[in-house]
């Protein structure tokens, strides 16, 4: 079973037992106000099946995170292939969602740096991350793990009168 281990977090593969967890997390109005919408149940299983699914298929997706002291789920971090119409496009993304409980304590920055390196292994070539430009919280996650800003962009799934259009651009080269 594929693992990543830091100082404080295991990043794993997904159990049915962080499903409930989950559909919790994605109804958070905090967690998710970077987002157009919370996810109904139904959408977080869908979520949860395509996770499942991009693992089988690519060998890497989202690591479910859990707290090495209790084992507690409190979130994911890890790789997600992206093919949408931007000029970047396709390429694969490195992003996380933690529930609120554990936003501002450098879990997310932790665990993505550990992704960062199991990414080396894998022989990617270049990450990305990009999120709303109002997310500041996300942008200096990655600022901290290293990736520049490359630039802007409007997202393309999203409406022209959304606050969360703008985009920025961040990418990490590997090699």
């Amino acid at each position: 079973m594929l693992q990543l281990e830091t100082e404080r977090l295991v990043l794993r593969q997904w159990k049915p037992a962080d499903l409930p967890l989950f559909i919790e997390m994605n109804k958070d109005k905090e967690v998710m106000r970077y987002f157009p919408s919370t996810l109904t149940d139904a959408e977080t299983i869908q979520f949860y099946g395509r996770i499942v699914a991009e693992f089988e298929q690519k060998g890497y997706g989202l690591f479910a995170v859990e707290l090495k002291k209790d084992g507690s789920f409190i979130g994911y971090t890890g790789l997600h292939e992206f093919d949408f119409d931007v000029p970047f496009s396709p390429g694969v993304e490195i992003g996380w969602r933690l529930a609120a409980a554990y936003h501002n304590c450098g879990y997310a920055t932790e665990a993505a740096g550990a992704v960062v390196g199991y990414a080396k292994t894998l022989g990617l070539k270049k990450l990305y991350s990009f999120t709303a430009k109002i997310n500041k919280p996300s942008e200096r996650v990655m600022q901290k793990i290293g990736m520049q800003k490359t630039g802007e962009f409007l997202h393309p799934k999203l409406e022209d009168v959304s606050p969360l259009k703008a985009h920025v651009l961040y990418s990490l080269d590997l090699i």
